[in-house]
């Protein structure tokens, strides 16, 4: 009784260990890459088809915020994020102590900065508000934008960790807000203008391009450096899932689908 007993226990975790091979062999086919709801998550929809055709499934975790999608990168909780560009990642790994590194530039998307209690650049006056990001590199490019628009100008070392104690020249004594980029849209209706990231613009409703007030232009220094990259933890560049991936967002059909749908949002970089 107990040797029959003993050898069904064996074939139970026989079985077992032939369902966990199954999965594990099924997970080498499956990449999971966390990404921002609009309009990463949305692009790499439609790179799962091409994706599909190289043997290759997706699944897709969507974050709201900029610090999660790396942290489950660095955990392994994720194969890759898709939703931040260089200098951000950059100074995330530096603050962070993290290694995750980029793998493929994919798109740009222009920072606009957006009527708040005020509908127009020529009434910025004394004292205006202007709500900005209150990320390193993302406020940086916004604080690039307002000095773009002749409203500040930056200490000439500033580059692009630029923060408020850069400001060396502010005419109209701007009130410069810094607020989670998230929340910056919703911010409207308290400030009288936003610098707002593409993504969170697109969340809202925004189009850079018919209802930003001014925005980076798209050949500019802030197009190539901003541009937005798929990563992966540091020693997984060469993985061919990943590889496959890369294949599927710079294909064609993306290409298409970005410019068809983004009204200029969100930029190709490929």
């Amino acid at each position: 009784m107990k040797i029959k007993n003993i050898l069904a226990l064996a074939l139970c975790l026989l079985l077992l260990a032939g369902v966990t091979l199954a999965c594990n062999t099924a997970d080498d086919k499956t990449i999971r890459v966390g990404a921002s709801v609009t309009p990463h998550a949305e692009i790499l929809k439609v790179a799962e088809v091409r994706l599909l055709e190289k043997g290759y499934s997706l699944e897709i975790v969507e974050f709201t915020d900029y610090v999660q999608p790396n942290l489950a990168v660095e955990s392994g909780e994720l194969d890759a994020n898709f939703f931040q560009h260089q200098p951000y990642l950059d100074d995330f790994n530096a603050n962070n102590g993290t290694h995750i590194v980029s793998i493929a530039s994919i798109h740009y998307e222009p920072f606009g900065i957006y009527a708040g209690k005020l509908s127009s650049l020529d009434e910025v006056s004394d004292g205006s508000t202007v709500a900005i990001p209150n990320d390193g590199t993302n406020e940086a490019r916004a604080l690039m934008l307002l000095e773009q628009l002749g409203w500040i100008k930056l200490n000439e070392d500033a580059g692009f960790l630029a923060t408020k104690l850069d400001i060396a020249e502010n005419p109209y004594n701007l009130d410069i807000i810094e607020i989670e980029a998230a929340q910056l849209a919703r911010s409207l209706a308290d400030v009288d203008f936003a610098i707002i990231n593409g993504n969170y613009a697109l969340q809202a409703g925004l189009s850079a391009k018919s209802d930003a007030l001014a925005i980076e232009s798209s050949d500019s220094l802030a197009a190539t450096t901003y541009a937005n990259v798929l990563c992966c933890l540091e020693g997984n560049e060469d993985d061919p899932a990943l590889l496959a991936l890369v294949e599927a967002l710079q294909s064609a059909e993306v290409r298409e689908y970005i410019e068809a749908n983004y009204d200029g949002s969100v930029v190709p970089m490929f």
